[in-house]
């Protein structure tokens, strides 16, 4: 990173810690989610019903138009050309037979393309989003392998992918570090993770974990991991009379349209962003080079453009979950409290960005212990710049966590599941602060007894059925509240003669998890309409506010926005009803929606209807816009949704080969807001925790620094024959605290899986796998 944004990051760093300090002093009435958000106590309404959703239907019948399916007149189509060196310079490069090829358009290289400004990297601003400090085709630097070093326009896609083929370039290679050992002789640093220190030290560990009774002290390490998204990455690009329109897969639609824009040197209304469907996300469909590449080749063309990455490309130009190495040491007394726990270790970064995997998040409020020791060092290596990946720090700092607890848990000779529940914390361990809402106990005894764990077998390697060997295993899963800032909601109320509609707009992102059609929900209920009232806009940077679909916040932030704007527009509507309305004289913090209407909380006969009052004020329409109140409450209490997750595995004696069999996720979450769709959001993170314990792994050259298996042929994930059942619970009890009562639900499904997936190995097999994946070489 360059010094200035590390020096904005630091700064921002210290004034979150001092907000830190202030904010849990201040009462709860004055902070966000101090008084319990009135939806809360609608029992019998939309929210808590399965509802399917809205978009559904368009995308089996193949009418919802992703980012590759927009269509300009006069479109041509591009290529990228890689780098196959980690660092050094372009020498030559040997465009002439691509000049040649069939349809060619142009050849784009840095000797040719526009002049560009460096995208603002991700945390040096509230708005900049970049994956690194680097310029994009603006000198002839090698960073890593795999850079887009040229790109070929021609007439249609086959045209370019073969024009690009034909290029020919010389390098000037660089000394380079691409191997572990490398980074790790060069020396480590502390890590930051969104400005924050990964460092947390309580009492003294140390001390205590060499006088405990009993200790466990380990070293796990989780690979590196690639994003797949069943839709890979692309762009449909114009310039239109001096504006430049982007249809793009994004989950931070607004940010991304202004860093964008400050890179061509536009006004942010001179950039339009739309990405109404995103075919999958979890973090990795955000601003890369590829789209500033497309939109300086729709520049110097004079042509509209659409860049679409292969999946190849994906992995070429598209950062996913870095390695790590994690030491986790517990000591704990006879009785199996904990005294104990240190959970350290490394994680790799580029030099130009600042993206640890921050593998002791979900450590931090996880166990009540009085001595903790909490860090993250970084080393650097030449490589593509990490980034966000589903649970980001949680996924792969619970799997060495919570083997370590089962360890413990052999050892001490105590159910792991009674263990857990023991260290159960009644305050933040390392921050102090309450708890807003914790009932993973609850899912605990839940899951236990739907899962049937007392048929466990508590000696390994007992049970068999012919050839395979079966388990049982379990692990915690924690994931925080997030509710970022920058949020707000647009709605218009139109009368159509005694009937209303809503349109509800935010600048969100739909990923496939149900996005809009929670959003109707929620507004529905706000607004007391029926479903069939309420529409919602979303997925396009014209929209008030900036609202990113990342860090399962998403939904908080909406709901959020949207309480703010229905404030407004109750109050609106108490203007416009005036004096001859039976609402005359009363405020708006007295009034609420119902039935199609307003009416007063506390005696809701007295009521008048909205297309009532937009009559008699002669309208035909009211619109309001606002913005959320700041996320205070993120500081005051200490908020997570948790998990439990019981598995069990058979595993084949001869050949090593493992099988899920059964698993179960039992969440605490606040409240559901969409049943239908939460299972899915739920199962689809445990089916990512399976192929993460599995099969999921990078292959990195460490001679050279490339990615050596970028297709689902060699990097493998889960298939249909992978998956079992999965069953899914949750205790459903509302956080008086957050927005609907909810918490989010888009990370919390793959933490915890990866860490049952093992243990239940070892109950099947007597064998520790402490090095991910487990794959039937490390079980022979």
């Amino acid at each position: 990173m360059s010094i200035i944004d590390s020096a904005k990051q630091k700064a921002q760093g210290l004034m979150q810690g001092a907000m830190e300090k202030l904010v849990p002093l201040a009462p709860d009435s004055w902070i966000p989610g101090g008084r319990p958000d009135p939806l809360i106590a609608h029992k019998h309404g939309l929210i808590g019903t399965p509802v399917s959703r809205l978009d559904g239907a368009l995308k089996v019948k193949g009418e919802a138009g992703f980012a590759a399916e927009f269509r300009f007149d006069d479109m041509a189509y591009a290529a990228l050309a890689y780098a196959t060196i980690p660092r050094g310079r372009i020498t030559a490069i040997d465009s002439a037979a691509a000049e040649a090829a069939p349809g060619i358009v142009l050849v784009m290289t840095h000797l040719n393309a526009p002049r560009m400004n460096t995208p603002g990297v991700f945390g040096s601003s509230p708005t900049a989003v970049g994956p690194a400090d680097l310029p994009i085709l603006q000198d002839d630097r090698i960073h890593w392998n795999g850079q887009p070093i040229a790109c070929v326009l021609a007439e249609t896609q086959e045209q370019a992918d073969h024009a690009a083929s034909l290029l020919g370039f010389t390098y000037d290679a660089e000394p380079s570090t691409t191997s572990l050992e490398g980074a790790k002789a060069n020396g480590r640093e502390p890590g930051l993770f969104m400005g924050q220190p990964l460092h947390n030290r309580i009492g003294d560990a140390d001390a205590a974990l060499a006088t405990a009774p009993h200790v466990v002290d380990q070293v796990y390490r989780t690979p590196r991991h690639n994003h797949n998204p069943i839709e890979p990455h692309a762009a449909t690009i114009a310039w239109i009379d001096g504006a430049l329109v982007i249809h793009d897969a994004s989950q931070m639609v607004t940010a991304q349209a202004q860093t964008i824009g400050e890179v061509f040197d536009l006004k942010p209304d001179k950039v339009r962003l739309t990405s109404p469907y995103v075919g999958g996300g979890f973090g990795c469909k955000g601003l890369w080079d590829h789209q500033i590449i497309g939109a300086a080749a729709a520049k110097l063309a004079g042509r509209p453009v659409r860049i679409t990455l292969s999946r190849e490309g994906v992995y070429r130009v598209v950062g996913g979950r870095s390695l790590t190495e994690q030491r986790v040491a517990i000591g704990a007394t006879a009785e199996g409290r904990f005294d104990a726990l240190v959970h350290t270790g490394l994680s790799i970064m580029t030099p130009h960005n600042n993206m640890p995997e921050p593998f002791i998040l979900g450590t931090r409020a996880a166990y009540a212990c009085p001595n903790i020791s909490l860090q993250v060092d970084i080393a650097r290596m030449n490589m593509l710049a990490n980034t966000f990946m589903r649970a980001p720090g949680e996924a792969v700092g619970t799997f060495a966590l919570e083997c370590a607890v089962d360890e413990l848990a052999v050892d001490l000779g105590i159910d792991p599941v009674e263990l857990r529940i023991l260290n159960e914390p009644d305050k933040d361990p390392t921050s102090g602060l309450a708890f807003s809402s914790r009932h993973i106990v609850e899912a605990w005894r839940n899951g236990a007894d739907h899962f049937g764990w007392a048929d466990r077998s508590v000696e390994p390697a007992t049970r068999r059925d012919g050839e395979w060997q079966i388990g049982m295993g379990c692990a915690t899963g924690t994931y925080p509240y997030y509710r970022m800032p920058g949020a707000q909601a647009r709605i218009t109320l139109t009368r159509d003669g005694d009937a209303v509609r809503a349109l509800i707009e935010v600048a969100a992102a739909e990923m496939g998890m149900g996005t809009s059609t929670t959003t109707a929900i929620v507004g529905a209920e706000r607004l007391g309409l029926s479903l069939d009232q309420v529409e919602v806009g979303y997925g396009d940077s014209s929209i008030p506010g900036a609202i990113m679909a990342g860090g399962s916040q998403q939904t908080a932030a909406i709901g959020a926005a949207v309480i703010a704007a229905h404030n407004a527009l109750v109050a609106e509507l108490l203007k416009l009803a005036g004096n001859d309305s039976p609402l005359a004289g009363l405020s708006a913090d007295t009034v609420g929606s119902e039935d199609a209407g307003l009416a007063k909380i506390d005696d809701p006969s007295q009521r008048e209807s909205y297309a009532s009052i937009l009559t008699r004020a002669q309208r035909d329409s009211v619109t309001v816009t606002a913005a959320a109140s700041q996320p205070l409450e993120l500081m005051h209490w200490s908020m997570h949704s948790h998990s439990a997750i019981f598995c069990e595995v058979r595993v084949n004696a001869v050949t090593g080969e493992t099988r899920v069999s059964r698993i179960l996720g039992s969440f605490d979450c606040g409240r559901i807001l969409n049943p239908k769709t939460a299972k899915s959001q739920f199962r689809g993170g445990i089916i990512m925790g399976l192929g993460m314990a599995l099969m999921e792994e990078t292959q990195f050259d460490e001679r050279n620094g490339r990615i050596m298996n970028p297709s689902l042929a060699e990097y493998h994930i889960p298939v249909h024959l992978d998956v079992p059942e999965i069953d899914v619970i949750w205790t459903d009890i509302a956080d008086p605290h957050t927005p609907m009562g909810a918490h989010g639900i888009g990370e919390i499904g793959i933490t915890g899986v990866a860490a049952a997936v093992a243990n239940a190995v070892y109950n099947a097999t007597g064998k520790r796998v402490r090095d991910l994946p487990i794959t039937l070489d490390k079980l022979l």
